[in-house]
């Protein structure tokens, strides 16, 4: 018999909880930037949008009545969801080679979030470009499937140095060899 589970055994301090993360490391819901919330939104109104075929201005009105929605970064999400929604085509061509399966293999939970990469570091450069992919990689955690994380994080780390040539290079001269 183990002297855990004993009467007589001290007792344990309990344990400190981590500012900022759950048990498992996943950051809390409180410590979310307003863009962070909005990137999670905007992939539950991309998977409507995929799944669904739902029209954008239905996933966008039904997804701003969500609780703690006015949390959010409303501008980014509305950048996001009509943005990823409205250039659907062009992300994929811009995902497609760097895809070890065809799409009907892909979660759509994780086609989301690789449109939300993409399209950030087109058009929000004000994100830097790993930032940009920690933020989809922690969507693809939450969201997705177990090791959905890794493939989205290799298919934005392969599009990286087209779409932020300048930046990747930049951060890569900086580092020691």
């Amino acid at each position: 018999m183990s002297d855990f589970n004993h009467p007589s055994a001290p007792a344990r301090p309990p344990r400190q909880p981590r500012t900022g993360v759950t048990s498992t490391g996943a950051r809390k819901a409180g410590s979310k930037s307003d863009r962070s919330r909005a990137r999670e939104f905007a992939v539950q109104g991309l998977y409507q949008f995929i799944v669904g075929c739902n029209p954008v201005e239905d996933v966008d009105t039904f997804t701003r009545d969500l609780a703690g929605f006015n949390k959010a970064d409303a501008a980014h999400f509305d950048a996001l969801l009509h943005g990823c929604a409205d250039q659907a085509r062009q992300l994929d061509i811009l995902i497609q080679p760097l895809l070890d399966r065809p799409w009907g293999e892909i979660s759509p939970i994780e086609h989301a979030v690789m449109w939300i990469g993409v399209y950030e570091m087109q058009h929000c450069l004000d994100v830097p470009w790993r930032v940009v992919i920690n933020e989809c990689v922690e969507l693809a955690k939450e969201f997705g499937g177990t090791d959905g994380h890794k493939y989205v994080n290799a298919v934005l780390n392969g599009l990286a140095p087209q779409l932020r040539a300048l930046e990747v290079e930049a951060d890569r001269t900086k580092k020691p060899r």
